[in-house]
């Protein structure tokens, strides 16, 4: 649930709180904790590769269990929790022989809550099993690319993709952008919808609370000098004089990026669409 507070000072007047009324503790499990080193967007020889981070707020990495591998045992839900590592919430399952794991949270899973991993589950809210085994229509999340290899596409929070069809050794997914890809139906899936769906309505209203996330202030090329960037320079306010590029040269908007030889081009079956105007992402 979004919260908006009363206007006592200018980064109040703009933004909005998100209310955790789905979690449960704020105690996390000890032994599915470990340490988080922040590296600043930096490689190891300390240059920058990806700009804009740095900084924030101390945290604990949870260990999630996004391969679901462990059939044959019932796994009961024990709290729902908040993980400062991603926008959606976790849930602490344990299973029969004691051990605990965390998974990704879907919406509407309860406390205390049965949910099953493998071929033998039913397609229900929570339970993983490979695509051959889901009803083509159901909603599903934390999407295996390669059998066994952990659920890489639909993590965020409220993402949710659809099983439009199955093709042989092929399922037709539609994804959250609209494109719409084949992977192989040995791969697994989670049925239901990401927990947490009023995340993208959160307006953050002032710098700091980005900063408290990582991430750093972000400056126009426009604003910088001439060696700083290809569009920096200029006598007064001016436009750029050339299409949008990056630091680097590259066309920022509507230029191509994907590699030709990448292999998984063929497995998309649709781009993604412009959410404004509903035009093919070439």
């Amino acid at each position: 649930m979004i919260k908006i507070y009363k206007k006592t000072s200018p980064g109040r007047r703009f933004s909005s709180v998100l209310i955790r009324e789905d979690v449960t503790t704020d105690k996390p499990e000890k032994s599915l904790l470990r340490p988080l080193k922040r590296r600043g967007g930096r490689n190891h020889l300390g240059v920058i590769t990806v700009r804009h981070r740095g900084g924030g707020a101390k945290k604990m990495y949870r260990v999630i269990d996004f391969k679901r591998n462990k059939d044959g045992q019932a796994a009961t839900v024990k709290t729902i929790e908040y993980d400062p590592n991603r926008n959606c919430n976790i849930a602490l399952v344990q299973y029969e022989d004691g051990e605990k794991r965390y998974i990704l949270a879907p919406q509407g899973l309860k406390i205390d809550q049965k949910i099953y991993n493998g071929e033998t589950a039913e397609p229900r809210m929570g339970n993983c099993l490979p695509l051959s085994k889901i009803p083509a229509g159901l909603e599903i999340h934390n999407v295996e690319l390669r059998p066994g290899q952990g659920g890489k596409l639909v993590r965020s929070a409220g993402g949710v993709a659809r099983l439009a069809a199955k093709d042989g050794k092929h399922a037709h997914l539609v994804m959250p952008s609209g494109e719409m890809r084949m992977v192989n139906v040995k791969c697994r899936a989670t049925i239901g919808q990401l927990s947490n769906i009023d995340y993208a309505s959160i307006r953050w209203g002032k710098a700091g609370r980005k900063r408290h996330l990582g991430i750093r202030p972000t400056v126009r090329g426009s604003a910088m000098n001439p060696h700083a960037h290809p569009m920096g320079g200029g006598e007064g306010r001016r436009s750029g004089g050339r299409h949008p590029v990056s630091p680097w040269g590259q066309l920022a908007k509507g230029g191509k990026t994907r590699k030709r030889r990448n292999t998984n081009n063929k497995m998309i079956l649709r781009r993604r669409r412009n959410v404004r105007t509903g035009q093919l992402v070439l």
